[in-house]
């Protein structure tokens, strides 16, 4: 167990005055990059690469490392009955045709990845698992195991694969065939010689930190690995700069992405553990940064709150998989770069998006979300985001899941802060967000402000936020200001949407300017607003399982005068 001691107040606290927070920085692949990515890739399909492909030490692994993470059980069950689903797609384990995909890109990286593996030992023993493994596999080395090529021989799920396949090893390698487990060994160190080449091509993030970690524990499980080891360490620790933020975020600012993150360092200790050996001192420090960045993000529920088409990962789940990393810390309140803002006072919690998106050659998918908040009470979630755009049924509720209206947060002439193109990557928009942050013995107060709509409409979106030491009152204002000394004869129409819980009951107040909700703890919250006409509409919110599930929402709207605008709010808990 890694103990990490809390950060004092001038470590973890924003200097007095303001803090600009920009978009943009060095990492990522850059366009000469991506160029070297494309011609790699071809270069996989030439006999040279497939000669290096050749290895020299038998086929054997030394040992097998633990998984610490429980699988989907329902999905585990849906492989015993025959059936692979994910994400509520569904095939026949007896009709997958490797070499004929028809099915979409996530069923596909699940199927690839073989983190089915997963799932399938949480909910069965070995010897009922194992026929069940080998029926999925022997397809897969038909269609990929010689043959280099997209999407099965994608270097970030190679090592993926070599994590499952090394960590499961049982499952796939107690046939008495002794071809096939040749097949599956062979197949195995073609892949980690792959890796050797490509592990540093891939996108930085979790793909590219999924890629090292394969190399690292190819070094360790298969004979003759000592050089491959020093060499994954210092390609993985070199990953690691690029993709993790100091604060501990990812670059991607994805919560989903960080969990994952965590989750691949946590599995490559489990490989350094079988063979008794301690991991390098530079995962360890990364890991205990990540956790705490990832415990920054969770509510009072220890879920997952939903940024970045992340949707809410079950508190129970994602305490598991905090308790498996070994880590023991608090959540982080500041993560200056990751861009996440955390306030708490007894049993509220605050979540706030202070920073630009992610720049688009970092993500596909990013959500214009920035200056939104989440906030729960206790176990119950009460003002959310729609979230869980990486987990929609469908490319048109993906979509609109990313906008700014599906966050709550002010949206001006219904158009998103930042853009978002056809292609799912983000355009002009938020370039910085300036930030205030201050602590009394009173309450704890946010103040941000960003210029997604300076250039379209000339005005700054300020919000201020401020919380209660009691935790019994969330005071906010949202401000339209000029963004120069122009005079605009436009007054473009503005909504404030608080997005509810759908587990929050509604009930408007007689003058219409206030409403009550109720959690299912039966506390009683009350909104008011001042400065814009109150309205409840519908909206959906995305579970856990990645279902749209019906919900409300309080829109504040009114027309941002010339000179500039501002509405105020207050949840105040009356019971």
């Amino acid at each position: 167990m890694l103990e990490q001691p809390p950060k004092s107040p001038d470590a973890d606290g924003i200097e007095e005055g303001k803090r600009l927070i920009r978009l943009g920085g060095d990492r990522g692949l850059s366009l000469a990059e991506r160029v070297s990515e494309r011609l790699q890739r071809l270069t996989w399909r030439t006999p040279l690469h497939t000669m290096r492909l050749r290895g020299r030490h038998p086929l054997k692994l030394i040992a097998v490392a633990d998984d610490p993470f429980l699988g989907d059980p329902a999905r585990g069950n849906a492989l015993l009955d025959g059936m692979v689903t994910f994400r509520g797609e569904s095939r026949e384990i007896a009709g997958l045709d490797y070499a004929r995909a028809d099915w979409s890109k996530p069923f596909g990286e699940y199927l690839h990845s073989f983190a089915w593996l997963r799932d399938l030992s949480t909910v069965t023993t070995r010897a009922r698992a194992a026929p069940v493994a080998e029926a999925m596999m022997r397809p897969w080395l038909a269609a990929h195991a010689e043959k280099v090529s997209e999407t099965a021989w994608r270097a970030d799920l190679w090592g993926r694969r070599i994590l499952f396949w090394t960590a499961h090893a049982p499952l796939i390698l107690s046939s008495t065939d002794l071809v096939y487990r040749s097949a599956v060994l062979h197949a195995l160190a073609r892949g980690a010689r792959h890796l050797d080449r490509a592990a540093d091509r891939v996108q930085v993030g979790p793909p590219r930190i999924a890629a090292w970690c394969g190399v690292l524990v190819a070094g360790l499980m298969i004979p003759g690995g000592d050089p491959r080891r020093s060499f994954g360490e210092a390609g993985l620790q070199r990953a690691l700069e690029l993709s993790v933020f100091d604060d501990g975020g990812v670059v991607t600012r994805s919560p989903a992405a960080q969990l994952d993150a965590v989750m691949l360092l946590a599995m490559l200790c489990e490989g350094y553990a079988a063979r008794r050996l301690d991991p390098p001192g530079f995962v360890e420090v990364a890991l205990a940064r990540m956790v705490t960045a990832l415990l920054g993000v969770c509510h009072g529920d220890k879920g997952l709150s939903s940024w970045q088409g992340a949707g809410p990962v079950p508190g129970a789940v994602l305490e598991q998989i905090v308790e498996a990393t070994g880590i023991r810390t608090r959540p982080l309140k500041q993560a200056r770069d990751w861009g996440y803002q955390r306030l708490t006072a007894q049993k509220t919690v605050l979540i706030m998006d202070a920073a630009p998106p992610p720049v688009a050659r970092l993500v596909e998918g990013g959500c214009a979300s920035t200056l939104a908040f989440e906030l729960s009470d206790g176990p119950d979630r009460i003002v959310v985001n729609c979230g869980g755009a990486r987990m929609a049924a469908t490319a048109a509720l993906a979509e609109g899941l990313r906008t700014t209206a599906a966050h709550s947060t002010l949206v001006v002439g219904d158009s998103n802060s930042t853009a978002i193109h056809a292609d799912g990557t983000l355009g002009r928009g938020v370039g910085e967000v300036e930030l205030s942050r201050h602590e009394s013995e009173n309450s704890s107060r946010i103040e941000a402000s960003h210029d997604g709509y300076a250039r379209r409409y000339g005005l700054i979106h300020r919000r201020l936020v401020a919380l209660s030491s009691d935790g019994r009152d969330v005071r906010g204002e949202d401000s339209l200001l000029p963004s120069d000394k122009r005079r605009r004869k436009q007054a473009p129409p503005f909504a404030i949407r608080f997005h509810l819980s759908p587990h929050v009951e509604i009930s408007p107040t007689a003058d219409g300017m206030a409403a009550i909700l109720r959690t299912p703890a039966s506390a009683l919250w009350q909104f008011r607003c001042r400065g814009g006409a109150l309205a409840i509409e519908d909206s959906i919110w995305i579970d856990g399982n990645g279902r749209a599930i019906p919900s409300q929402q309080l829109v504040v709207s009114g027309e941002a005068a010339p000179g500039g605008t501002s509405v105020s709010w207050v949840f105040h808990r009356a019971r």
